[in-house]
């Protein structure tokens, strides 16, 4: 990781994009002659950015590239330090994409600073293709290709030692103690901004998981796969390549060690709204236990359950936190709202208090 690269993307050239996507095979006697970027995706921590080619040959290589950059907001990057967010995802993609069986964008180039902010990511363009959008909720048919992406990134990495114990993703017990002293005013700050909008029965539940904060952080759960840590519709793209592909999951930066039926709980919480979760819940848990099983891996019921109830939590604590850290807009504070009404009634619906509260 050294740095050498650009931070933003009117420093990407076509002669800088010319050797990248040389390296990456997918230019041969040609070269990048024009390049127009535009803002695209939903992102409040990285900002993602379209770039529009062209080529001195006809269709040399490929019409457009993703690249992502660290967010010029000083609130989100000051997080994304502290959490080592840009850190995960570039490692992802250096090191882990390619050993796992789920649909991700395919990197061309990906590099980090020594400070762990300035970073850039160029991968594949996905378009046309469908995002899923967390305000609008999903069909079943949307929710059952996330349960089986799931299922792969989790029966792919499970008891895969070489890579839960990927050193930069490793949790850093600082960064969890400081994280453990910010939630409580994160809680404050949430429970101020949402109170008009949160019946009181479920904002008692937010304010008892900021009691059970020490919980909920200094965990002691033995890690079993990757877990992608921010599994929602938002992080989705669906028919990608016109179709020719069911879905590929983006936005790699929560990913960490962990039991992965924590991002079932927090797809069907925070991920897909109520009202899909509770008419299809049954028929997705069981399609994701047949898909691990048809991948090798058979779910206890402790295991299941216990994750599933942490799921549930960190749906809760992520739109907390984040709605308290990251730079504030309409369209995060719908989202985060969003992520919380759906986490609460889970939690409540299946009691995930109680993972907490019995330790």
């Amino acid at each position: 990781m050294e740095g050498n690269f650009p931070k933003r993307p009117e420093e990407v050239t076509p002669e800088w994009l010319s050797e990248r996507l040389a390296e990456a095979g997918m230019l041969t006697n040609a070269r990048v002659t024009g390049i127009e970027h535009r803002a695209i995706g939903t992102g409040q921590v990285g900002d993602s950015i379209r770039f529009d080619l062209s080529y001195d040959t006809a269709s040399a290589g490929p019409a457009s590239v993703v690249g992502k950059f660290a967010s010029k907001d000083a609130t989100s990057r000051g997080t994304a330090q502290l959490l080592k967010l840009y850190l995960h995802e570039v490692g992802f993609f250096q090191d882990i994409a390619r050993h796992l069986p789920v649909r991700v964008p395919n990197p061309l180039f990906a590099d980090i600073a020594e400070d762990n902010i300035e970073f850039v990511l160029v991968m594949e363009d996905l378009a046309p293709a469908r995002q899923g959008n967390q305000l609008a909720s999903c069909d079943l048919e949307d929710a059952r290709r996330g349960m089986r992406q799931a299922a792969r990134l989790h029966g792919g990495s499970w008891g895969r030692t070489d890579l839960i114990s990927a050193e930069f993703i490793q949790p850093d017990p600082k960064i969890t103690a400081m994280t453990q002293a910010l939630y409580p005013q994160s809680t404050a700050t949430f429970v101020e901004r949402y109170s008009e909008a949160i019946p009181p029965d479920l904002m008692a539940i937010v304010r008892r998981l900021g009691e059970l904060s020490e919980a909920l952080f200094q965990r002691k759960d033995e890690p079993l796969c990757l877990v992608h840590g921010d599994f929602r519709l938002d992080n989705m793209m669906f028919d990608i390549k016109d179709g020719t592909e069911p879905l590929a999951i983006v936005d790699w930066q929560t990913l960490r060690p962990g039991n992965g039926v924590e991002d079932i709980g927090y797809f069907l919480g925070a991920g897909t709204g109520t009202e899909l979760r509770r008419s299809g819940e049954q028929e997705l848990l069981q399609l994701y236990r047949d898909e691990m099983a048809d991948l090798g891996v058979d779910l206890s019921d402790a295991v299941f359950d216990r994750g599933y109830k942490r799921g549930a939590l960190h749906g809760l604590s992520t739109a907390v936190f984040s709605a308290a850290n990251v730079v504030q807009t309409e369209r995060g504070d719908a989202n985060f709202l969003s992520m919380a009404m759906g986490a609460l009634e889970l939690i409540e619906d299946i009691g995930a208090l109680s993972v907490l509260e019995e330790r």
